[in-house]
């Protein structure tokens, strides 16, 4: 199926508790894959304004995860540090690997890039560096801090 990127709703919300979501703001998801009716794995056409993040740092117990950069530079950070990805440089995040990662725009331009995730059921998130866990749910994904109280909605 042929999908034209501009025939698909942003998504600018997030999942997250209400005080992570300002860390968030200036990121466009489009669910190109969904638009697509794909079922085993999603992939966003993702774009993210200057200053602002792919996502709070956090890896998958379950699920792996993929990047293309298309235009742009963003810096990924991971628990080796910083590194600038440009224009058709690639990474991969193996499931169950405790590396914490997400994006960070810190040029004055805009970076456009493919996210592209397993759906496998039973995941987890971690993130290292905030208080907070999610688990995938049949109705979506629960977070709770890392000692198991909810989040209020």
């Amino acid at each position: 199926m042929i999908i034209n990127p501009e025939n698909v709703p942003d998504r600018t919300t997030t999942l997250y508790p209400q005080e992570f979501k300002p860390l968030v703001m200036g990121r466009v998801k489009k669910a190109v894959g969904n638009a697509a009716g794909l079922k085993n794995f999603g992939v966003n056409l993702v774009t993210m304004a200057p200053g602002s993040r792919s996502s709070l740092r956090h890896w998958h117990t379950r699920q792996d995860e993929f990047i293309y950069i298309i235009e742009g530079e963003v810096t990924l950070v991971t628990n080796e540090g910083e590194q600038i990805l440009q224009p058709g440089m690639m990474a991969g995040f193996p499931a169950g690997e405790a590396n914490g990662h997400h994006l960070v725009n810190h040029s004055p331009e805009t970076v456009i890039y493919l996210e592209i995730g397993d759906r496998t059921a039973d995941d987890q998130a971690h993130y290292p560096d905030d208080d907070l866990m999610a688990q995938a749910s049949a109705n979506g994904w629960m977070f709770t801090r890392k000692d198991g109280t909810l989040y209020e909605s």
